[in-house]
């Protein structure tokens, strides 16, 4: 089973370049997509279709921001739109689908673009953790699958001494990541390569992708009973519709 979690940063503007070209390629059996930015009639859902998927979406009630999707080629057994948590769902940030006893969740976590917007942030990583350690208890065969704006260390970004005060690099957010992992999940891309200048992200300032210039914000986190069944993960960077990069998980 392959598992692809992208930001496209607009999936209407992504679809123009390439995007489901790209699909057929890469050919994942789920795609969990984060800042989809349509509502979904918005969305050509026909193309989708063609391609060989159904498609799942969560908009926010904001034209144009935030959203989630899952496009899978089995049908789920069942689709949990949203987190019950109204702020989080509001901004359209949680889906989860359901195949037999295996779950998986796209999750765009809010970036700390202002002293206001990190403060969310900060209640949405509080109120994420108690919902999903209570989702464990009924789903403990879960993926989450997502864009989290946060770098977990050092070696996750591209100068961690200049980014210290950085929000994505702030010591409360990367201690959340840590806490999250020990609340019974493995971050599968280091569960297979610890090497450095490993990225998902790059700014669209200053030639920042060229360089290399990037932060690893993109996650596919398996709970710790999928284990044995976790095979490859990478990061996919010659995918270029984003200012993101797709991230897979290959699993048994």
């Amino acid at each position: 089973m392959k598992v692809i979690s992208y930001n496209v940063n607009g999936i209407r503007a992504a679809v123009k370049k390439g995007l489901m070209e790209w699909l057929q390629a890469a050919n994942p059996d789920v795609l969990c997509l984060q800042e989809t930015k349509a509502q979904p009639e918005q969305i050509d859902h026909e193309l989708i279709k063609e391609s060989g998927y159904h498609g799942y979406y969560h908009s926010a009630q904001k034209k144009g921001y935030s959203g989630v999707a899952i496009l899978t080629k089995t049908q789920p057994d069942h689709v949990e739109i949203g987190c019950g948590i109204e702020y989080i769902d509001l901004e359209g940030r949680i889906i989860r689908a359901d195949y037999g006893n295996l779950s998986i969740m796209s999750v765009y976590i809010p970036s700390g673009t202002n002293m206001l917007r990190q403060g969310l942030k900060m209640q949405f990583l509080a109120d994420f953790q108690k919902h999903i350690s209570e989702l464990l208890k009924e789903r403990p065969n879960l993926i989450v699958c997502g864009d989290y704006n946060i770098c977990h260390k050092a070696i996750d970004i591209h100068n961690p001494i200049q980014n210290a005060n950085s929000s994505g690099f702030l010591p409360e957010e990367r201690e959340w990541v840590s806490g999250f992992i020990d609340s019974g999940f493995i971050d599968s891309f280091r569960y297979f390569n610890q090497e450095p200048h490993n990225y998902s992200w790059w700014s669209y300032r200053a030639n920042a992708r060229n360089n290399n210039k990037g932060w690893r914000i993109d996650y596919n986190m398996a709970s710790t009973p999928l284990e044995g069944r976790l095979k490859r993960a990478a990061i996919l960077p010659e995918a270029k519709h984003s200012d993101h990069c797709p991230v897979l998980l290959e699993l048994d």
